[in-house]
Formats: structure tokens, C-alpha cells, sequence
């Protein structure tokens, strides 16, 4: 057994400082020296690992098997799905349906602005609550990269879309996870959070559009915005709150996508944009029939059967009792203890590496892929040729986000986590502010907002009691700040990346992204304030339906 320290240098200045280290390896190498993010993601890992054995004395054994077993996670639970993915995309590619599926898309409207808003922010959300793990991204950046934007815009814009939808994603993994390590409500926790993100889900939208097209490009379409997000932050607050956070992003999604569809059946901006600096025009689409636009779009509607059938709970519990088997990490599991003040009492902190290598998400969309290949007509000989070609298109991106994984566990076993969110905890009256920040960070750090749920979740539920703020607000605000932090993390930049096919410009794609990111944690840190002390906030903590 090997107990957590949170102050190895006896000063919390100097502990705290040293426990950001690798977080700011990892982010200065990627937006500063714009070194390629493998080479950053190791650079971030080597840091974690010294930080972890040489300053906070854990032993070098535990941590590398930590980082192993995060690589592992990472293998399995996004790399899976993020390499059969653009597996399937390549195939739509190189069968040109890829192209119709543009074309169909743009028979909605030429609008740039509009497309934006029909693929990165409603479409992208339905991907998010079916599947997560860098699904949407990856769709998104790659239907708008052919639609002509440019490779900047196409992934950085798709990471500033990709947050609205996340707390509920993956059929709302985040908010299973947040009441797993704080032990509330789920329902309150899924109620809670849906009073606070649709906030945000009304001004991302208009968000998105002023950072591609300015605040005049921004009003001209505002009514088409204001469809787009008042539908989905109508739809996730009411789902979240009124039946749980399973269905939030799917519902929210395709009800937004329907209504700003229809609408655009009735409403035209005066003014169609269709270019951009460093994008190519918008041409006008060919006539489509309707049997070649079902062709295009059928591997993506088997794509989203798929992916919402293995998302339905009995199906992965059936799955599950197939497939799963888990795995008590030897010499980890149980052995490294938090004490307080992180948690109430000294606890063994699990390692158990579920390998459920038919339920996971991925698996449901390596079949879809499958599917959808002889849907197009592919040979089985054809799909392993271009399988292998996917393979060696990703694979740095991959190894990538192994490395961020590993560097995400060592900080959560070593205790580096921990003293970050003590130095947060001691904000006192603005906690509010700075513990959602604390979520923000959680995601940017591990990659995923259930990730950071799972870091930090217990020490808001501490910190807020011990501060005097009511727990369920401080839980629910780590999940709410933490989706602004999913567009600075380095694995999603990635899926970006790979998508767009626009390698090595990962810094690039940081540096645009991280004041939007900043910016949109600290508004959430603003609201969440408002919750704790101003009434007729204050009644959106308290309320029980």
C-alpha cells in the first residue's frame, strides 16, 4: 500500500507548481514550440512519470504500470472507435459517396454558416450522445473539410461545437461516472447539470458562428441560430431533467437538426456565404435523385443504428455477459490510497481494466463500418487493403492518445491531480468560480469530461461541504466546466486532425481554440457563482420536480 501526498515539497506553492509541470510540458510543446503531438503527448508522459517517482515519491513500479493501464483504456475506449470510424469514412472516400453526401448536405442550403451549424453543432451532437470518444469531431471535421472549409476551420470549429453535448455523451457516461465517485442522486445529478448547460447550448451556437464569420456574419443568420439552439437547449433541459441523462444529446440533437432543416425551408439569409480565407468556394451541388442520396448517406445511417443500439443499457448489459472481462491491474489495484483531505477517509483507489471487447462503442462501429463496406459494394479482401491503409494513416494520432491516456492515469494515481484541486479549494468564497474551473482543467488534462468526473468528482462534493456550498451544485459544475475543456485537449485536437488530414498542425489548432475554451469555462464559472449566492439562480440548486 502506498498512501498519496499532496504536499511532497511542504509548501503548496511550490507542490502545486511542480504538479502542473506535465500539463504545461504537454500544452507549451504543442501551441508554443508546435512540436508534432506524439512527440508532445510523450513529452507531457515523460514529465508525469518524473514528476510522480521524483517529487511525490510513488514507486516506479505503480506508476508505470498507471500509465500502462491508462494506455489501455485509451486503446480500447477511444482509439477503437476513432480508427474504425475513419476507417469507414475512407470508404465512403474512395466510392465517392462521400462526395454525394456533401452535395446533399449543400442542397440544404449553400450558406456556410448555416452548414456549420446543420453539421458541427446538431449533427455532431447526436454523434456525442450516441457514441462520444471523438465520433462527432471526426464526422464533423470531415463533412466540412469536403464541403470546402478550410483545414483550421474545420477542426478547430468542430472542437468549439463539440461542447454543449458532452456532459450527456456517450448516453450520458459522464453523469453515470460523476455519481459512481460522489455517491448523489443520479437523477439529481442529471437534473442539475441540465440546469446549467442549456445556458450554454443557446449561446454556443451563436458562439461558433461569430468565431468563423464575425458578429456581422453572426447576425444576419441569427434567426436559423436561434432555432438551432433554443431546440436543443429546450430539448436537454427538459429530457435531462424529466427522465435522465441516457437520451439527452440524442433527442436534443436530431430535434435540432429537424427544426433547423425545416426552417430552412422557409427562411433564407439575404446575404450566401460561401467562402472563406483559405477554403475553397462553395459550388453549387448537382442535381441529386433520391437513390443515389440514399446511397450516400446509408453507411451513416447504419453508422447511427448501429451505435445507439449498442448505446441502449440492456443491449450492453447482454453484450456485456458476452464479452466482458475484467482485469484487477496487478501491483495498482487497491494499492495506492487517497487520504484525506481528497476524500473523507483513507481509500484504496481501484484499478480494474474492463476489457468488454464486444460491448465497448468502438466494436459497434467496426461492424457498422463492416456493414456499411458491403452496403457499398466492397469485397472482404478490399475492406482488409484499405483497413490497413486506415491503420498506417492514424497511427501516429493514435499513439498520441495512448500517451495522453498514460499521462491522464499517473496524475490520477500519483496524487498530482489531487494537489491541483487543493490549490483550487482554497478560493474560499469565490469557489464556485475556480472549482468549475477545476472541471475545465480535469478535461483538458485526462481528455474526456467523465475522465475528469471521475478525478474530481469526490473532492467537489468535499470541498463544497466544506466551504458551506450546497455539493450536488459543485459536482454538477465540474461536469458543466469541464466540456469547455474538451477543445484543448490534445487527444481530441488529434481526432481533428486526422479527420481534416491536416498532421502536425496540432499547435496550430490549440492556439486558436484556447481562448474560446477559457473564455467559455470562466462564463460557466460566472453562472455557477450565480447558482451558489444570487437568487432567482439560487432556485435552480434547490428545485426538486
Amino acid at each position: 500500500m502506498w498512501a498519496q501526498g499532496y504536499n511532497p515539497l511542504g509548501s503548496a506553492v511550490a507542490s502545486t507548481a511542480i504538479a502542473s509541470l506535465p500539463i504545461l510540458v504537454m500544452l507549451g510543446a504543442l501551441g508554443v514550440l508546435r512540436i508534432r503531438a506524439h512527440y508532445a503527448a510523450m513529452a507531457g508522459l515523460t514529465a508525469a512519470l518524473f514528476v510522480a517517482i521524483a517529487v511525490f515519491g510513488m514507486p516506479a513500479g505503480m506508476a508505470a504500470r498507471a500509465a500502462a493501464y491508462g494506455a489501455s483504456f485509451g486503446m480500447l475506449n477511444i482509439c477503437w472507435i476513432i480508427l474504425n470510424v475513419i476507417f469507414l469514412y475512407q470508404m465512403t472516400i474512395e466510392k465517392g459517396q462521400f462526395a454525394v453526401l456533401q452535395d446533399s448536405i449543400s442542397g440544404l442550403t449553400r450558406d456556410r454558416r448555416l452548414q456549420l451549424l446543420l453539421i458541427a453543432f446538431c449533427f455532431g451532437a447526436f454523434f456525442e450522445g450516441a457514441a462520444g470518444g471523438g465520433t462527432p469531431v471526426a464526422v464533423s471535421g470531415a463533412l466540412l473539410i469536403g464541403l470546402g472549409f478550410s483545414p483550421l476551420s474545420a477542426s478547430a470549429l468542430s472542437l468549439i461545437a463539440n461542447t454543449a453535448p458532452v456532459a450527456f455523451g456517450g448516453l450520458g457516461t459522464p453523469i453515470f461516472t460523476l455519481q459512481g465517485v460522489t455517491g448523489m442522486d443520479l437523477m439529481a445529478l442529471s437534473g442539475m447539470v441540465g440546469r446549467q448547460l442549456p445556458f450554454f447550448s443557446l449561446l454556443v451556437p451563436f458562439w461558433l458562428v461569430w468565431a468563423f464569420a464575425g458578429f456581422r456574419g453572426m447576425i444576419e443568420v441569427w434567426p436559423a441560430i436561434l432555432v438551432a439552439g433554443g431546440v436543443f437547449a429546450t430539448c436537454q433541459f427538459l429530457v435531462s431533467n424529466f427522465h435522465g441523462p441516457w437520451l439527452v444529446d440524442i433527442v436534443a440533437g436530431l430535434a435540432s437538426t429537424g427544426a433547423l432543416a425545416l426552417f430552412l425551408r422557409a427562411w433564407k439569409p439575404r446575404r450566401i456565404w460561401q467562402e472563406e480565407a483559405g477554403g475553397a468556394p462553395s459550388a453549387a451541388p448537382a442535381p441529386l435523385d433520391r437513390a443515389t442520396a440514399w446511397r450516400a448517406w446509408l453507411p451513416w445511417i447504419i453508422l447511427t443504428a448501429v451505435v445507439f443500439l449498442w448505446g441502449i443499457p440492456p443491449v450492453k448489459r447482454l453484450l456485456d455477459g458476452i464479452s466482458l472481462i475484467q482485469v484487477h491491474v496487478p501491483g495498482l489495484h487497491g494499492l495506492v490510497q487517497r487520504v484525506p483531505p481528497v476524500v473523507a477517509q483513507p481509500t484504496g483507489e481501484p484499478a480494474v481494466f474492463n476489457f468488454n471487447w464486444l460491448s465497448v462503442a468502438g466494436s459497434g462501429v467496426f461492424i457498422a463500418a463492416i456493414i456499411g463496406g458491403l452496403a457499398m459494394g466492397y469485397r472482404p479482401g478490399e475492406m482488409v487493403v484499405m483497413y490497413g491503409r486506415t491503420m498506417k494513416l492514424v497511427r501516429f494520432s493514435l499513439l498520441t492518445i495512448v500517451c495522453m491516456l498514460g499521462l491522464g492515469f499517473v496524475t490520477r494515481y500519483s496524487g498530482t491531480d489531487a494537489t491541483l484541486g487543493l490549490a483550487f479549494a482554497q478560493t474560499g468564497v469565490l469557489y464556485p468560480f475556480f472549482g468549475t474551473l477545476l472541471g475545465w482543467l480535469g478535461t483538458a488534462l485526462t481528455g474526456t469530461d467523465a475522465a475528469s468526473n471521475a478525478l474530481f468528482g469526490s473532492l467537489q462534493r468535499i470541498t463544497a461541504q466544506q466551504v458551506g456550498l450546497n455539493p450536488l451544485l459543485m459536482a454538477a459544475a465540474n461536469s458543466s466546466g469541464g466540456v469547455m475543456g474538451k477543445m484543448i485537449d490534445a487527444q481530441s485536437i488529434v481526432v481533428a486532425t486526422t479527420a481534416t488530414r491536416w498532421y502536425g498542425h496540432e499547435g496550430d489548432i490549440l492556439r486558436y481554440v484556447f481562448v474560446h475554451s477559457l473564455a467559455l469555462a470562466a462564463l460557466v464559472g460566472v453562472l455557477v457563482m450565480l447558482q451558489a449566492y444570487v437568487p432567482p439562480f439560487t432556485y435552480l440548486v434547490s428545485v426538486s420536480w
